[in-house]
C-alpha cells in the first residue's frame, strides 16, 4: 500500500500540470485529479497499479472534467478555446502513453508565482505539488482547516486573475523563477526540520516532502549547481534527524549529539553532491550552507570540527548573500575560532536585524556561558525561552538556565 501511496504522490503532480497545460483551470483540474486519486485508492489495491499511473490519472480526471463540463451551457466556447491551444495540446484518453512530458516544474513555477505571497506560495505547493490535502498543511502550520483552505483560495484566484499561462518562463525570467522554487522548498524544509512553534521539535513529514520535491528538480535540472547544493543541505542537516531528540522529545543540540546515530548513507550522498556541484558550477548560498554542514558531518566528534574551515565559508557566505542569520552563524564561528569574546562583540551590531528573535538570546547565552559569565547567561537563556513558540526549544533553553 505504501509504494501505490507513493506512486500516487509522484504521478498527481505530473497529472494535474497535464491538464492544467490543456484545459487552463486550476481549481477545475486540481478537483477533477483528486477525484481520479480517490478513484485510485480504491480501484489500485484490488485491481492492480496500471501500467502508466500517470496516463491511467490523467483519463480519468479528463472525464471528470468533460462529465462536469458537458453540463454546462458554455460547453462549446471551452472546446472551442481547447481545440485552438493546439501547442499545449495533451494526448486524450487512449492516447496518453505516446507522451512522456512530465510538467511538475512548470507547475511548480505556477505555485511560487511572485504575485502571492511566501505563506501562500508554500501552502499551494504542497497542496497541488506535495499532495498533501488542506487539513495536513494546515496541522503542520497549526492554523485552522478553514483558514489555510482559504489561503489557498485565494492563492489560487490570485494567480487566475494574473493571467499567467501555463509554460515554462523564458530562460531569463526561468532563473529568477527556479530561485523562488528553490526558496519555498528550503522554507519547507526548515519548518519540518525545526518547527517553529508547537509541541514537537520536528515534523519529519514536511522535511521529506520537501526532499522528495527538490529530489524532483533536480531530476528536472540535473546540471544547476543550486539545485543540487540546496538537496546537498537537506540530506546533510536530516541525516542528523535521530539523534537531534531524547526519547521523550527534548532538544539534543549539536555538540551533545551521538554521532554513530547519524545517517551515514544521506551523508555520503550529501558530501559527494555538494564535493561535484562546487567543482563544476558557479558558487551559490545553498551550495556554501551545505558545505558548512559537510564539514560538521565529516567531524568524527563535535571537539574535532574544523571551526577555520566553517569561519571561511561563512565569510564567504556573508559576502554572497548576506543576512542577520547568517551574520549570527558566523558569530558562533568567530567564537570558536578567537574565543566568546570576539563572538559577543559581534551580536549588538545584529538586535535590530533579530529584534525579538529567541535564536540572537541563545547565542548569547551560549557565549556568555562560554566565557563563565554564568547569571549573564541564565538571564539571556530565560529570555530566549520566553521568545521561542517551540515547546522543545522552550525546555531545553529553561534547562540550560536551571543547571546554571
Amino acid at each position: 500500500m505504501a509504494a501505490i501511496e507513493t506512486l500516487m504522490r509522484e504521478a498527481a503532480p505530473q497529472a494535474l500540470g497535464a491538464l492544467i497545460r490543456r484545459y487552463g483551470r486550476f481549481d477545475a483540474c486540481e478537483d477533477a485529479v483528486q477525484e481520479a486519486l480517490l478513484a485510485a485508492a480504491q480501484q489500485w489495491p484490488a485491481e492492480g497499479v496500471p501500467d502508466n499511473p500517470r496516463a491511467w490519472l490523467i483519463t480519468v480526471a479528463s472525464r471528470r472534467l468533460t462529465d462536469q463540463w458537458r453540463s454546462e451551457d458554455a460547453r462549446r466556447k471551452r472546446e472551442t478555446t481547447v481545440a485552438l491551444q493546439e501547442d499545449r495540446h495533451l494526448p486524450g484518453p487512449g492516447e496518453e502513453q505516446v507522451s512522456d512530458r512530465d510538467d511538475t516544474l512548470t507547475l511548480l513555477f505556477l505555485c511560487c508565482h511572485p504575485s502571492l505571497s511566501p505563506s501562500s506560495q508554500i501552502a499551494l505547493t504542497l497542496r497541488a505539488v506535495g499532495g498533501l490535502t488542506t487539513a495536513e498543511i494546515a496541522a503542520a502550520f497549526l492554523v485552522p482547516e478553514s483558514t489555510m483552505g482559504q489561503r489557498i483560495s485565494r492563492a489560487k484566484k490570485s494567480i487566475k486573475t494574473s493571467g499567467t499561462g501555463f509554460h515554462m518562463p523564458p530562460i531569463e525570467e526561468s532563473r529568477k523563477s527556479l530561485a523562488v522554487v528553490l526558496h519555498v522548498l528550503y522554507l519547507i524544509f526548515n519548518e519540518g526540520y525545526t518547527a517553529t512553534s508547537g509541541e514537537d521539535l520536528q515534523r519529519l513529514d514536511l522535511a521529506d516532502e520537501a526532499m522528495r520535491l527538490t529530489r524532483m528538480v533536480r531530476r528536472l535540472r540535473p546540471e544547476d549547481g543550486e539545485v543540487a547544493g540546496l538537496l546537498a543541505l537537506m540530506l546533510l542537516t536530516d541525516s542528523r534527524r535521530a539523534a537531534r531528540t531524547t526519547p521523550d522529545g527534548g532538544l539534543v543540540p549539536l555538540a551533545g549529539q551521538d554521532r554513530s546515530r547519524w545517517n551515514r548513507a544521506r551523508i555520503d550522498e550529501g558530501v559527494a553532491l555538494i564535493t561535484d556541484s562546487l567543482s563544476r558550477t558557479t558558487v551559490g548560498p545553498y551550495q556554501l550552507q551545505a558545505a558548512i554542514s559537510a564539514v560538521h558531518a565529516e567531524a568524527p566528534t563535535a571537539a574535532e570540527t574544523d571551526w577555520p574551515q566553517i569561519l571561511a565559508l561563512y565569510d564567504l557566505l556573508d559576502r554572497v548573500q548576506p543576512g542577520p542569520m547568517v551574520s549570527l552563524n558566523r558569530a558562533v564561528a568567530v567564537a570558536m575560532v578567537e574565543g566568546p569574546d570576539a563572538g559577543l562583540a559581534l551580536l549588538p551590531a545584529l538586535e535590530k536585524g533579530l529584534d525579538g528573535s529567541h535564536r540572537l538570546d541563545a547565542v548569547r547565552a551560549h557565549l556568555l556561558e562560554m566565557k563563565g559569565e554564568r547569571e549573564a547567561a541564565r538571564e539571556a537563556y530565560l529570555l530566549a525561552a520566553e521568545r521561542t513558540a517551540s515547546a522543545p526549544e522552550r525546555r531545553y533553553l529553561e534547562e540550560k538556565a536551571a543547571g546554571l
